[in-house]
């Protein structure tokens, strides 16, 4: 029986299983994606991401959802690309630059007796049109726009940072429960590429905790293009700074929203085991 080997990571709990198609074939990632990332048959994930040969990067990352779906980019992912790429050589320094479907993205890693800790990432530049979003509205942004969910109005802030989010900030997590009240948005026409939902309580003007529900994933420790996002919507609504610290199940991510108009976003990334699968 055929196999392919792989490498658990997880960025602040954000989990996923690595495959180095440098060396390895992955025929049907989406199907490999649903079957390996189920939590009670499969080795459980979040998704699976694949590292392979970029023309335009020192590699590229390709990236699946645990329901098989193509995600675009993935912040929490990105981290743990750069420090499987610098720990078994397939990049030659700890500033690179990884190929998404995003674009190409530079990221920095902090080292500690020659192993990645942690890695800063140009997460580039937030979208507001609704058009790149998407979310079918007709205003040039959607900022603190009104939205019903399961009987209450909540306002929401709409970005692109890749993928699409939705950022709503409440007055307690207590009352948010994120089965039932994160996927709603996702099935709204409003959003025609579904939605990454983000529940967000403001603690301090420069930190904040967070629940998030990701389109095809589910309730997960942390988004990564989502605290991002985050960011850029508390500062946009002048309910944080520019530059905050994250809370998250998963632990704390740092941000910041740069004069360039670029989100920076710091975080860690941890190997948790290595094997291989049967295909």
């Amino acid at each position: 029986m055929a196999a392919v080997e792989f490498t658990k990571m997880h960025g602040t709990g954000n989990d996923y299983v690595f495959v180095n198609c440098f060396d390895e074939s992955v025929d049907d990632p989406a199907s490999l994606a649903r079957d390996i990332s189920h939590r009670h048959t499969g080795i459980g994930s979040d998704g699976l991401i694949l590292i392979g040969p970029s023309e335009a990067a020192v590699v590229r990352m390709e990236m699946y959802n645990a329901d098989g779906s193509r995600g675009v980019m993935c912040g929490n992912g990105i981290r743990c690309v750069a420090k499987y790429a610098y720990e078994h050589g397939l990049a030659g320094d700890a500033t690179m630059s990884i190929e998404t479907d995003d674009g190409v993205k530079q990221v920095g890693c902090t080292l500690r007796d020659g192993r990645v800790v942690s890695v800063r990432v140009d997460m580039g530049e937030p979208r507001f049109a609704p058009c790149d979003v998407p979310v079918n509205m007709p205003d040039d942004a959607v900022i603190d726009a009104p939205v019903e969910i399961n009987g209450r109005m909540l306002r929401m802030t709409c970005l692109s940072m890749g993928n699409p989010h939705a950022v709503i900030f409440v007055d307690s997590l207590d009352d948010v429960d994120l089965s039932a009240d994160g996927p709603v948005l996702g099935r709204n026409s409003l959003f025609p590429n579904g939605v990454n939902t983000h529940f967000v309580l403001v603690l301090a003007p420069d930190r904040v905790t967070a629940m998030t529900w990701e389109r095809g994933s589910g309730r997960t420790q942390a988004c990564g293009t989502g605290m991002s996002a985050v960011c850029v919507a508390g500062a946009r609504t002048a309910r944080t700074n520019r530059t905050i610290k994250a809370e998250v199940p998963g632990g704390q991510l740092d941000l910041c929203w740069h004069t360039d108009n670029h989100v920076y976003l710091t975080g860690p990334a941890v190997e948790v085991f290595t094997g291989t699968w049967p295909t």
